[in-house]
């Protein structure tokens, strides 16, 4: 079990606050796009799978259903465990998977522009997760980090971090991973702050 740093009061109260803000002024856009889900494929509006959070404890992370329910998992890994080892090459000037079929028309637009990402609103109100921090991992790609990026579990995972902010997925692992250890070394609200500043661009400039 990895370290856990305790959270301190201002940052769990902006987290409170912006959540649950955030929440209820995008409710109407919440409940669009989780109807949008259920009219264009079959399955639920939202998808829930196990990550990891402070300390590597595992916690049921929420995100709208951007796949088929029948999509195969072993392709993701294999991609993980390719980018891991470094195997894995840039298309189009990023590193992720080319035209996955198994990314629903709906799910390709909302993975774009990161809307698939609001319902974690919600883990951050439960206190699984952060508005800001390393991104929340599945239990098999920890297993795969190299032992000096452990301490990015000593925070809360969040809906954005330094990593998403500078290059997301243009990054390797290990490039993104540095970014994870610089936050938790340098992490203040000031940081958290501006970094919720630049994620907007950020995801505006990836979805482009």
């Amino acid at each position: 079990m990895s370290r856990i740093i305790p959270v301190g009061l201002g940052k769990r109260s902006l987290d409170l606050i912006l959540a649950f803000t955030g929440m209820v002024l995008a409710a109407p856009v919440l409940l669009g796009i989780y109807l949008w889900i259920r009219l264009t494929s079959p399955g639920p509006g939202l998808f829930r799978q196990v990550r990891l959070g402070a300390g590597q404890r595992e916690f049921v992370m929420y995100k709208f259903r951007t796949m088929g329910t029948d999509a195969d998992p072993s392709v993701h890994r294999e991609y993980v465990r390719r980018m891991a080892a470094g195997e894995a090459e840039k298309v189009d000037g990023l590193y992720k998977l080319h035209r996955d079929p198994r990314i629903t028309r709906a799910g390709a637009f909302l993975r774009k522009v990161s809307l698939d990402e609001l319902p974690q609103l919600l883990n951050v109100l439960r206190g699984d997760m952060s508005l800001v921090g390393p991104r929340p991992v599945l239990p098999f790609e920890a297993e795969l980090f190299p032992d000096w990026a452990m301490e990015r579990f000593a925070v809360k995972p969040g809906l954005t971090g330094l990593w998403q902010v500078n290059g997301r997925n243009k990054l390797t692992m290990d490039e993104g991973l540095r970014y994870d250890l610089e936050y938790v070394a340098t992490r203040s609200v000031r940081l958290d702050l501006l970094i919720m500043l630049k994620t907007v661009p950020a995801v505006v400039g990836g979805a482009r």
